[in-house]
């Protein structure tokens, strides 16, 4: 007998602890193997939205929606219609400004909205659309729309994170950072 050799063979064995039947008799409890005892595989996925609601609005035009409300309550559209008003009052129902927001038609009228919390700052006489700044013990990276900038934006510095930002409009930036 081979040192290397099974007692059952493979696909005999994952039919069994799978619940199927290969030579016509029933299994009637399928084994599970030990990684899955517990039913739960892998990481869990990170939330992406903190609200997620359906808007009745008929008269609004289009497929899809993306918006950022600030924290004044203005909206400014990034994408899609420019009267997003009944898409935002759904919304904050269970959200508040400031957010970004992902709207998209679903049937007649009938829109699923997605919304997320985000931070707002005011950037003056930073040039680009995107920046990202990261900042590892005297170690300092800045890309401004992925070409390497010079300098540092100081309302963007956090110790051991990288910071990405994008333009919401004008001066106004949405800021998120993840520690290093």
């Amino acid at each position: 007998m081979s040192l290397f050799r099974r007692r059952e063979p493979l696909h005999a064995r994952l039919a069994r602890e799978a619940g199927l039947d290969l030579d016509g008799t029933p299994v009637t409890e399928p084994t599970r193997p030990a990684w899955d005892a517990a039913g739960i595989h892998g990481n869990h996925r990170v939330r992406e939205w903190d609200a997620v609601v359906t808007a009745d609005a008929p008269d609004l035009s289009g497929e899809k929606a993306a918006f950022v409300t600030l924290a004044n309550g203005d909206a400014v559209v990034m994408d899609g219609p420019s009267e997003i008003a009944p898409l935002a009052t759904a919304l904050e129902r269970e959200l508040g400004p400031p957010y970004r927001a992902e709207a998209v038609k679903r049937t007649d009228g009938l829109w699923a909205v997605a919304g997320k919390r985000i931070e707002l700052l005011q950037l003056p006489g930073i040039e680009g659309e995107e920046i990202e700044l990261s900042s590892h013990g005297a170690d300092r990276t800045l890309l401004v729309d992925g070409e390497r900038g010079f300098g540092s934006i100081p309302q963007l510095e956090r110790p051991e994170h990288v910071v990405r930002a994008r333009r919401v409009d004008g001066e106004l930036w949405e800021v998120e950072s993840a520690p290093l």
